[in-house]
C-alpha cells in the first residue's frame, strides 16, 4: 500500500477578495501563510514526511510549500515545479468578481463555469494583456498547450497526465510525495483517480491549507482519502468555497 499528500494553497488575496484566480499569481495573506504553516504542524504531529515535493509555477502553490517543508523541517527537500499542476485557466473571468458574475449572469450559470465538467469559461483573447503566452515561464511550453481557457475536462486531461508520467513511477519506488497546488487541480486529479461522476464533482469543494490524505493499493488506485484535522473545521472550511457561487447584496 502507498500514500500520497495533497494539499490546496492557502488563502489568496483573490481568494479573499472573492475574485476568479486561474492563472493569475496573487500572493497569499496572512491568513494563507497561517494556513499553510498550520498544515506543517498537522502533518508534523501525524508523523508526516517525504521524500520530495511538487508545486505549480504561481506563488501561492510555492510558498504554501515552502511554510509546510519549514514547519516539517524539510526546506533541503527536492522541490519540483510544473505548470501542469497549474490551477485552471478561467480564461475571460480572470481577475472578475464571483460575487458580480453571478449577479450579472445568475448563480446556475456560475456554479456550472465553476464546477461543471465540459463547460468552457469565455476565452481570452490572444492579445489580450492576461493571456500567458509572453510569460517567462511558459516560454518552453509548446504553443498550442497554453490553454486561453479550460474546462475543468481540460484540466483533468493535463493533470492525468502529469500525474500518470511523473508521480506514478515515484509512488512505485515507494517514494514518499507532497504535492501543493490548486483548488481545481486536485478536483480535477480526484476525478482522474476516481473516476467520480459529475454530479459528485459539481459539489467537491477542497479547502484551502488542508491536508488530504489519499491511501493507494499497490496498482497505485485510490483505497480512501481523508483530510488531517478536525473535521467540522474542514467541513467549515469547504463550505467557505462553496459559498463563492453565491450572490452577495
Amino acid at each position: 500500500m502507498y500514500e500520497i499528500v495533497l494539499i490546496r494553497h492557502g488563502e489568496s488575496e483573490y481568494n479573499r477578495q472573492n475574485l476568479f484566480t486561474g492563472w493569475s499569481d496573487p500572493d497569499l495573506t496572512e491568513k494563507g501563510i497561517q494556513e499553510a504553516k498550520e498544515a506543517g504542524k498537522l502533518l508534523k504531529e501525524a508523523g508526516y514526511t517525504f521524500d520530495l515535493a511538487f508545486a505549480s509555477v504561481l506563488k501561492r502553490s510555492i510558498k504554501t510549500l515552502h511554510y509546510i517543508l519549514e514547519e516539517l523541517d524539510l526546506l533541503w527537500l527536492p522541490v519540483q515545479k510544473s505548470w501542469k499542476l497549474n490551477e485552471r485557466h478561467y480564461g475571460a473571468l480572470q481577475g472578475l468578481s464571483k460575487s458580480e458574475t453571478a449577479l450579472k449572469y445568475g448563480e446556475e450559470q456560475l456554479h456550472i463555469w465553476r464546477r461543471s465538467l465540459s463547460v468552457r469559461p469565455p476565452l481570452l483573447e490572444p492579445d489580450d494583456p492576461r493571456y500567458p503566452r509572453t510569460d517567462i515561464r511558459y516560454q518552453n511550453v509548446r504553443e498550442g498547450d497554453i490553454p486561453r481557457g479550460e474546462s475543468l475536462e481540460d484540466t483533468v486531461h493535463r493533470v492525468g497526465d502529469f500525474w500518470v508520467n511523473r508521480i506514478v513511477p515515484l509512488i512505485r519506488k515507494k517514494e514518499r510525495v507532497l504535492i501543493s497546488a490548486h483548488g481545481n487541480t486536485l478536483r480535477a486529479l480526484i476525478k482522474y483517480m476516481e473516476d467520480i461522476d459529475e454530479a459528485t464533482l459539481l459539489n467537491l469543494n477542497i479547502p484551502t491549507g488542508v491536508p488530504l490524505v489519499y491511501k493507494l493499493d499497490d496498482n497505485v488506485n485510490p483505497i480512501s482519502r481523508f483530510y488531517l484535522g478536525e473535521p467540522a473545521e474542514v467541513q467549515a472550511k469547504a463550505q467557505e468555497v462553496a459559498n463563492q457561487s453565491k450572490v452577495t447584496e
